[in-house]
């Protein structure tokens, strides 16, 4: 009983809305699926664009733009939800993306309300084009040789994402976070503003459930990194 209880205070529930459009585009159009989502509704709404006056919010985004299969897609967070109405009251839903007109037609729209939790089972997922570095750990990761070293290194640098995503959604974390690399590191390298940077896919298993479909590092609000969840594993 007294485990139930603890468990309770320390799991938070937020809404998560995964939008599908009918349109296609390419992963390097999702930057301007944002820039004409943003001009749709105005830079008055800072959550579309992350943005306060001029400089950048340094916190998580709560609308994020995708590519989900080749669709245009969003995902919106808690206050994002109720902030994508600016978009989707508009009469004209039209987008001018890469010279040609899309008209954005929804393929699939899901809402859930999602709990986040610490948990005493595992949860597989994979996560695409993840931008885990900067400048320093960048040269530390490539010095690291051995590739258990290499997973180790990612795999907190994960759970420092996992936890910079909890404390955006104001989500406090007292349990401990158990998290493992699963596959192969697969690298890439990925042009982000006309800057190269290094970008890894690859599947974990960690003791967090968390909503796929989210992007967790950094460039998360431009498809970067997202997440998604394969299967439960008991302990």
């Amino acid at each position: 009983m007294l485990q139930n209880f603890y468990d309770y205070f320390n799991m938070k529930k937020i809404r998560v809305l995964r939008v599908i459009f009918d349109e296609k585009i390419k992963s390097y159009e999702v930057p301007a699926l944002r820039g004409a989502i943003i001009h749709k509704v105005g830079k008055d709404s800072l959550l579309f664009h992350n943005h306060e006056g001029d400089g950048f919010r340094y916190a998580y985004p709560l609308i994020q733009y995708k590519q989900w299969y080749g669709n245009a897609a969003l995902v919106c967070i808690g206050e994002g939800v109720d902030e994508i109405h600016r978009f989707f009251s508009n009469p004209n839903w039209e987008l001018e993306i890469s010279g040609r007109t899309l008209p954005m037609k929804i393929k699939q729209l899901e809402m859930n309300d999602f709990t986040l939790q610490v948990w005493n089972q595992q949860f597989d997922y994979e996560i695409r084009d993840w931008l885990a570095l900067n400048p320093q750990s960048y040269q530390e990761y490539r010095h690291l040789t051995d590739e258990n070293e290499r997973q180790h290194f990612l795999a907190k640098k994960l759970i420092g994402n996992i936890l910079s995503f909890a404390k955006g959604i104001d989500w406090h974390i007292e349990k401990q976070l158990t998290l493992e690399i699963t596959s192969p590191i697969i690298t890439q390298n990925l042009r982000i503003k006309d800057v190269q940077m290094m970008g890894f896919s690859l599947q974990f298993r960690t003791n967090v459930s968390l909503p796929y479909g989210i992007g967790l590092g950094k460039s998360v609000s431009l498809g970067y990194g997202v997440i998604r969840k394969q299967s439960a594993v008991n302990c």
